[in-house]
């Protein structure tokens, strides 16, 4: 059978090194997952005690609203305005996505259609360049570098596209490679936008993660932004919710209502007790982003003083959940995939190889941060034995 919309997706490379961390472990050996983004960290408690309260009301158990209930959505419009001040109508401009995955991938059926473009940072979180692509539309590369001069590649990438893209994905704190921006350039995007009449789709998956005093923009602080932009805003990592399955879009009301009415036809929203559970951990744990936000630069500093400490020199990020590495030079020519793959079997550390990403990837692994700093001291002394076997 022809399954034509999927027959085109590259191999997951992501599972060749989940296979063999499986393996591993199956064997009885202590693999330290440093691969997937997946947070390690309890849920606030006012949030499970409120899921398992609303979960014993029958009147709970029935279909909820694919827009989100709208104390939900008055909930995420508070939070704005407190964490970015920016004023935003929970009922126009809020509506809640089964996640940001969920959200921006449908978001791009809205956008986009056979024959349209869209221009992508590279390398990328997956799902940002294979939404547009399953939409049948073409997706036009930026390339995304520390240090580089991203508004310049925005502006060469736009110049030599046809058709003109109708989208530009944005995501800072960025995933993979960390790097993070300041509100000039969201505002230099944001004018860019307007000049073209094109919509910006900012993922701000790691709106509260920013280190060493560093406070990530949001898109919608730029006047006039909600003219051009929307926001995807997630529970996950600021409050460590990621199975909750709870993110929010917001900004332009034009877009907001297109998804809004595409969903009508796909969902009927989340569990209602995890809306209800969600809404009261915006208004009641407002402190808990912060403090996870210590966590995470904590775990930072130790992977990246370690890796130092072995000879792996690594420009410490701003933001996100993630160590963005490149290989040491002598163990560069084994590629990405080899090298995680070395680095599993060798020193029972699972990385995700930076090939995964795209072809602006390669060269580099990831580490995420979901190991607390124990864990992540025991990971840095295997690679420096596996290192050493490998020179």
């Amino acid at each position: 059978m022809d399954f034509r919309r999927i027959n085109s997706l590259p191999p997951y490379v992501f599972t060749i090194i989940d296979n063999l961390k499986v393996q591993a472990r199956q064997n009885g050996e202590d693999v330290i997952d440093l691969g997937f983004g997946n947070p390690d960290l309890p849920s606030p408690d006012i949030a499970v005690d409120k899921l398992a309260e609303a979960v014993r009301n029958p009147r709970n158990h029935r279909y909820s609203s694919s827009r989100g209930i709208p104390k939900l959505r008055e909930a995420m419009a508070e939070h704005y305005f407190q964490r970015f001040g920016v004023s935003i109508d929970p009922e126009t401009q809020v509506l809640n996505t089964i996640g940001a995955k969920d959200g921006f991938a449908h978001l791009m059926w809205v956008l986009l259609q056979p024959g349209d473009a869209a221009l992508v940072p590279t390398p990328s979180y997956p799902i940002h360049r294979y939404s547009p692509l399953f939409a049948g539309a073409d997706v036009r590369e930026m390339p995304v570098d520390p240090g580089g001069d991203f508004i310049g590649m925005l502006h060469e990438g736009w110049e030599y596209s046809w058709p003109k893209p109708r989208v530009i994905v944005l995501s800072f704190p960025h995933n993979p490679t960390t790097v993070c921006v300041d509100l000039e350039f969201m505002e230099e995007v944001v004018a860019f936008a307007r000049e073209r009449e094109v919509i910006v789709v900012h993922d701000f998956a790691y709106a509260d993660l920013g280190f060493d005093g560093y406070r990530p923009p949001s898109i919608l602080e730029v006047p006039g932004a909600d003219e051009v932009a929307v926001e995807l805003y997630s529970m996950t990592k600021s409050f460590s919710m990621a199975g909750w399955r709870v993110a929010f879009m917001v900004g332009n009301a034009e877009v907001v209502a297109a998804l809004t009415r595409l969903k009508s036809y796909l969902d009927y929203g989340s569990f209602q007790p995890i809306q209800i559970a969600a809404t009261v951990t915006l208004r009641e744990a407002t402190e808990r982003p912060a403090e996870i936000c210590s966590i995470y630069q904590e775990r930072r500093d130790a992977l990246c003083e370690g890796l130092a400490r072995i000879g792996w020199e690594i420009q410490p990020p701003r933001g996100t959940m993630f160590v963005w590495a490149p290989i040491p030079e002598p163990y560069r020519e084994l590629g990405s995939v080899e090298f995680a793959s070395r680095l599993v079997r060798d020193a029972k550390v699972a990385v995700s190889p930076g090939a995964g990403f795209g072809p602006g990837g390669e060269g580099n692994v990831r580490f995420a941060l979901i190991e607390n700093e124990q864990r992540i001291g025991q990971a840095v002394r295997n690679i420096r034995g596996a290192l050493e076997r490998l020179a």
